[in-house]
């Protein structure tokens, strides 16, 4: 008998590989001739990069980035395929559990496109974005602007992190943006189907369980509905309703229009 056990983490309590292993314990002592294979899984989010690595050879690379309340933390992403490909985890540089206050308003996903800009430094031509468990609700904006682009206000100040300074952008700059990303493919996975904005979206959706209230699930959709028309008069790309462009945040929305 060959029985697979394939599950996901259990949020904030056990990881999709411990999870995996109890499930094993409690099926051996009725099956202990069967055949197991432990296959941990991820939806994108908290233990993604784990779950690609268990059955896969791979190298990581520890690095420091920033952090969802712009502090200094320590992750890691992962190449494979001979160092073809990049596997990086949102939550392991902007997550959740990461944050040392819940602050929708102003937490920043600058920190993966760190790890994006550290991946595309070794020279990968594939980057696999898991999306998931993140603290921010941004659109991307921190990510992006790792990656080089300015977002800049009336008077051409650069914006500040975080979601709730997106209300105040009037231009984005493109000059500066690395352009081994066009060159680049990027997979983002996510099991999220929740576009940008609207009832639907990242920040009615989402917002909540980041510790945003009513009122700042409002403001953070409307500066996100900014954004996304800002993204339009500047690449002519519609992010509105695109499904999953809500995943993380709104990463994927952010990284879809530009």
């Amino acid at each position: 008998m060959k029985i697979i056990i394939a599950p996901d983490s259990f949020k904030g309590s056990l990881s999709a590989e411990n999870v995996a292993k109890a499930l094993k314990a409690g099926f051996y002592p009725y099956f202990p001739k069967a055949t197991y294979h432990l296959i941990p899984m991820s939806d994108g989010g908290d233990g993604f990069l784990a779950a690609m690595l268990h059955n896969t050879t791979g190298q990581l690379y520890p690095i420091n980035v920033t952090g969802p309340n712009n502090n200094q933390i320590t992750t890691t992403f992962a190449t494979i395929d001979h160092g073809q490909t990049a596997v990086i985890e949102t939550a392991s540089a902007s997550g959740l559990e990461l944050a040392t206050t819940k602050d929708p308003l102003h937490a920043t996903s600058y920190g993966t496109g760190e790890l994006i800009k550290a991946a595309l430094d070794l020279g990968v031509s594939k980057i696999i974005l898991g999306l998931g468990g993140s603290a921010t609700n941004d659109g991307g904006a921190g990510l992006l602007q790792a990656l080089g682009l300015k977002l800049l206000d009336h008077d051409g100040n650069v914006l500040s992190f975080g979601g709730a300074a997106l209300k105040n952008l009037a231009t984005i700059k493109t000059d500066a943006f690395d352009q081994r990303l066009q060159t680049t493919k990027i997979i983002l996975a996510s099991d999220v189907i929740a576009p940008f904005i609207g009832p639907k979206g990242a920040s009615f959706v989402f917002g909540p369980q980041k510790g945003a209230s009513e009122k700042d699930v409002n403001a953070l959709d409307k500066a996100l509905q900014h954004f996304a028309q800002v993204i339009y008069q500047t690449t002519q790309k519609d992010i509105t309703n695109v499904s999953g462009a809500g995943a993380a945040g709104g990463i994927a929305g952010g990284r879809i229009g530009i």
